[in-house]
């Protein structure tokens, strides 16, 4: 196992996680997640498997009919007879609950809207395979989103935060003991994250021969495993080339000799670790802003917009399978610039300019006579 890609690796892991996962719910469910498994990848599913099973422990704790039933024995045609109101009420649960542990769990809207879709997802598999007569779930609403704030590094924000990194300015005494061994790589793990627009995952999961300096390449697997070329400039170049000057002389735990970014332990790095690494320094150049490495992916997508203007260009190097999740994000760039055309297009000179400019003749009346015009 430790030998193969690292994308191959999660999805093991994910898989056999799920397996341990479905031991706790109904047997029908097995039939769902095997039905489901060309469309999505393993952490959707897993996903899935986390919602359903706090459907199930709703249903479980809220409705009587359920109440003294074990998860597992809990039937389809039972929940045939559930109606929409039942499932109305499962949203209101949502918003505040208990989990097994019975620590409180809140949900905002985005998390209820999670829950409500795979319910859909699940309930619409099985009346589609004609196994449910009846699917409340396509009668209610999901809740309305109210749009949060993009939140990205400014241009200038963009290089302090990399001058942190390379010089260690304002980190603790402790922070500095553990820059000294970590800052060759930090700084490429940012650069390389700012400079291409990588998903953290994707970057984690780079092996040493994913990178080809001769093209100024590197391969990476998007989600679902595609195989696809990321390009990068010098900046990036020039990051990746000293580390890798420092990587040739670290020997690898067992199982990681592969692995292009390795933590303290020299095994790959997590991606807990690099949301980490970003949050400490991103902290001390901007406090007010919550950077995750996601906002740096987001900060890309915005400085390469910026750039070039073309909206497909950014949804293919960021690997956005629909456009308009790209539109989404910088639909605000967009106004911005639609906006800025309304200075660039003059109808008229303006009154003071018109009166400095000699008119291209002189009229009638304008100190000549008919006399002399006629001479």
């Amino acid at each position: 196992m430790a030998n193969l890609p690292y994308y191959e690796q999660k999805d093991r892991e994910n898989t056999l996680h799920l397996r341990e996962m479905m031991k706790e719910l109904p047997s029908f469910c097995t039939d769902f997640f095997r039905g489901i498994e060309p469309q999505t990848s393993s952490r959707t599913r897993i996903a899935y498997a986390y919602d359903l099973k706090v459907f199930f422990e709703f249903l479980q704790k809220e409705n009587p009919v359920f109440g003294a039933r074990d998860i597992r024995d809990i039937s389809l045609d039972e929940l045939d007879q559930l109606r929409a109101g039942d499932l109305e009420e499962y949203m209101e649960y949502l918003k505040y609950r208990y989990n097994d542990k019975n620590f409180e769990v809140v949900n905002k809207e985005r998390g209820i809207m999670r829950k409500v879709s795979s319910l859909k997802s699940f309930y619409n598999y099985f009346y589609r395979l004609e196994r449910l007569k009846n699917n409340p779930a396509a009668l209610i609403k999901l809740p309305k989103l109210h749009e949060k704030e993009i939140i990205r590094l400014d241009i200038d924000e963009v290089a302090m935060l990399l001058d942190t990194v390379e010089n260690g300015d304002s980190l603790t005494k402790k922070q500095r003991e553990f820059h000294e061994k970590t800052q060759v790589r930090d700084l490429a793990l940012l650069t390389l994250l700012l400079g291409t627009g990588l998903r953290v995952s994707e970057c984690v999961g780079l092996d040493i021969q994913d990178v080809d300096f001769k093209n100024s390449g590197i391969r990476i697997h998007r989600k679902g495993g595609k195989e696809v070329t990321v390009y990068f400039g010098e900046e990036v170049e020039e990051a990746l080339l000293d580390y890798l000057e420092q990587r040739r002389h670290m020997i690898p735990a067992e199982g990681h000799e592969n692995a292009l970014f390795l933590s303290l332990q020299m095994k790959r790095i997590s991606v807990r670790s690099v949301e980490n690494l970003v949050k400490k320094y991103a902290r001390i150049v901007t406090p007010l802003k919550k950077i995750t490495p996601h906002k740096l992916r987001s900060t890309y997508g915005t400085t390469l917009y910026q750039e070039t203007g073309d909206i497909y260009l950014v949804a293919d190097v960021l690997g956005h399978s629909d456009i308009n999740t790209t539109k989404k994000h910088y639909a605000a760039l967009d106004e911005a610039r639609r906006r800025s055309a309304r200075d660039k297009v003059r109808l008229r000179e303006d009154s003071t300019h018109a009166q400095q400019q000699p008119l291209p003749y002189e009229p009638y009346g304008a100190g000549a006579s008919v006399e002399s015009e006629g001479q």
